[in-house]
């Protein structure tokens, strides 16, 4: 089998960008039957180290996450009106899938690969244990992609 251009194809997450986070997280907790969990503020740019399309941003999100199985989450996201990724997608396109998420190690290489592929890094940022980057995939793919590397 040909080596593709992630090393693994461990889905951890999809994700929704919505303009109302308290009635999507309702709608899928009632559909999944779960608790309605509790949507969470990004950090602010002095710790997340934020920056869209290669210039920082205040730009943040509430987060609310579901668990779908051992491996993967549905991520609910409602961004700020700062500058970002989601808050592009949401004024373009409204409520929909914004990205799906792959679990890596060696996240600089990774980019440097789909750059080569003309897949740029849109967003990046830190959280508490690793960082994230948003790859602009969705003319190729669909979809933005979202590399996690935790530490």
């Amino acid at each position: 089998m040909a080596e593709g251009l992630l090393p693994n194809t461990i889905m951890t997450q999809v994700a929704i960008v919505t303009d109302d986070i308290e009635t999507l997280s309702a709608r899928w907790a009632e559909l999944l039957g779960v608790p309605v969990p509790e949507a969470r503020w990004t950090d602010t740019r002095d710790l997340a180290h934020t920056t869209y399309r290669g210039a920082p941003t205040e730009g943040r999100s509430r987060l609310a996450f579901f668990q779908l199985g051992p491996q993967a989450q549905l991520e609910l996201i409602e961004p700020d009106h700062e500058p970002s990724t989601w808050r592009e997608f949401l004024d373009a396109h409204g409520t929909g899938l914004h990205h799906i998420a792959f679990g890596l190690k060696g996240m600089d290489q990774v980019l440097a690969v789909l750059e080569a592929h003309q897949m740029p890094a849109v967003q990046r940022g830190d959280y508490t244990g690793g960082r994230y980057a948003y790859v602009e995939s969705d003319k190729w793919l669909g979809c933005i992609l979202e590399l996690l590397e935790n530490d």
